[in-house]
């Protein structure tokens, strides 16, 4: 069984390529890592960097060198972060240390998740109803898009050869995400995140209109729905059972359920296209959630189009653990890999036990690999407590 730990460039360059290794071989019991090719920006606390304890990432950059022939006449192109052109390549030194016996070697790939990319591409970002751009948020319809996720895959598999590349945000991104300073007086409700969330681009407008679609109307209706909302004085749920429903909530309203239906498309045929254009030696997962539908994830059409799926389950239960990998496994079928994602955070972790017990419970719902999120994030006495729980799963 595969068992990794998510982790940052920048830790392993912070801590040293063995010091990581034994930590996560010795200590946590894991014989693979997982670790950012692409990433986004953000602000993180390191609890044991030995050089900063505060961190902030470039925005949108890769944690690889690519092999320019491949990008010769894209118009989305990569940047590779300063970091890797400072401090040398670690992606090939953990390449090559799995040669000689080191961690199984897994990339973690942010895919349309781009705000650098997304301000110097405005034309390439996904827009809500009423024709906002959401920066943050490439559009898998759009054809330059999909190039770009598709030759970043490529490159690094062809280059690096990992045994997997997991691929995170293939799809639509919501309208919330953590953005820079996120401001909402209104008290947006779930539902009205996901029609925010809505691409109505050129892009999305076409290829829906390819198959028979009328986008048209299914923007309007999105934007109708949008404009009430802004105009409460109070939250007030439209569907009060839009969580659990999930897409046949709109089942009501023909013009946006067929378009929603149709979003799965998009979504399916970019990761179809990344498993062709990866090295056949690399398996490619995607990583989901239990919901994924309002990304435009469809796991039965997912699990066609690649290798497997991560499905991350953090701050779960044992019992929805199970339900939620059992719902996924039914909808992927038995011969895809069905990995399990846990955070090891508090307060939704508070000690050791609580680890052990989700462990066990992603193993007997018939997860064939967990990942743990994230090396460089926790205090390193959690090791110990992952150490702890995958003893539990042993045999």
């Amino acid at each position: 069984m595969r068992r990794a730990m998510w982790t940052y460039p920048w830790d392993v360059l912070d801590c040293g390529v063995p010091v990581v290794e034994s930590d996560l071989r010795e200590r946590a019991g894991l014989n693979a890592i997982s670790i950012a090719a692409s990433y986004h920006a953000g602000r993180f606390f390191q609890p044991r960097s030995p050089r900063r304890k505060a961190y902030f990432p470039e925005d949108g950059t890769i944690y690889f060198r690519p092999d320019p022939a491949r990008w010769e006449g894209l118009p989305i192109r990569p940047l590779v972060a300063g970091l890797i052109e400072r401090e040398g390549d670690v992606l090939a030194e953990l390449a090559a240390r799995r040669e000689s016996g080191g961690l199984a070697l897994h990339c973690w790939t942010v895919c349309l998740h781009n705000t650098r990319l997304g301000m110097a591409h405005p034309h390439a970002c996904t827009r809500n109803a009423f024709g906002d751009p959401n920066y943050y948020s490439l559009c898998p319809s759009n054809a330059e898009v999909r190039r770009y996720a598709t030759t970043l895959v490529a490159d690094l598999t062809h280059r690096y050869r990992p045994d997997v590349v997991e691929l995170e945000t293939p799809g639509f991104m919501p309208f919330a995400h953590g953005y820079h300073h996120e401001k909402d007086g209104v008290g947006l409700l779930a539902e009205d995140d996901f029609l925010l969330s809505l691409c109505f681009c050129p892009a999305c407008i076409a290829s829906a209109a390819a198959a028979g679609i009328d986008a048209e109307a299914a923007r309007r209706r999105a934007r109708s729905w949008i404009a009430d909302g802004a105009e409460r004085a109070v939250p007030a749920a439209r569907w009060p059972d839009f969580a659990t429903r999930g897409p046949a909530v709109f089942d009501a309203w023909p013009e946006i359920a067929a378009f929603i239906a149709w979003r799965f498309r998009p979504v399916t045929t970019l990761v179809a296209d990344i498993r062709a254009a990866a090295h056949a030696a690399s398996k490619v997962h995607v990583i989901d959630v239990h919901g994924g539908w309002q990304t435009g994830s469809d796991l039965a059409a997912l699990g066609r189009a690649c290798d497997g799926i991560m499905l991350c389950v953090y701050g779960k239960g044992p019992e929805d653990i199970a339900a939620d990998l059992a719902l996924a496994r039914a909808a992927i079928g038995p011969d895809r890999h069905l990995g399990a994602g846990l955070r090891v955070f508090y307060p939704e972790v508070p000690g050791p036990d609580t680890l052990r017990a989700q462990t066990q419970a992603a193993r007997a719902a018939g997860a064939d690999g967990i990942n743990y999120y994230n090396y460089g994030l926790i205090p390193s006495a959690r090791l110990d407590w992952v150490g702890g729980a995958c003893r539990a799963i042993a045999g």
